[in-house]
């Protein structure tokens, strides 16, 4: 399993998948996804992307981000760090 599935209401992310990029227990993830310590954003691919959507999830100062094809096949991953903005700082 990828951990990404498609629904009627959109992607469905494994949490899983969260915890093991963040390196965090599954119950810190359900509990910070709960509490809106863990964010997302979803882009759908348009031009040269279409047919693709980029999820991004946000903890603290590291992100997480996942590319997949409409059918939910993850085409790639990856973590980075993250910079706050000013208004955060």
């Amino acid at each position: 399993m990828s951990g990404v599935s498609l629904s009627a209401e959109g992607y469905v992310v494994d949490a899983q998948l969260l915890a093991h990029a963040f390196g965090v227990s599954l119950e810190a993830v359900r509990a910070e996804m709960r509490d809106g310590m863990i964010t997302s954003r979803c882009e759908t691919g348009v031009g040269t992307d279409e047919g693709r959507s980029r999820m991004t999830f946000y903890r603290g100062d590291r992100a997480f981000r996942i590319v997949v094809s409409t059918d939910g096949t993850v085409l790639s991953r990856s973590t980075f760090p993250v910079v706050p903005s000013r208004g955060e700082q």
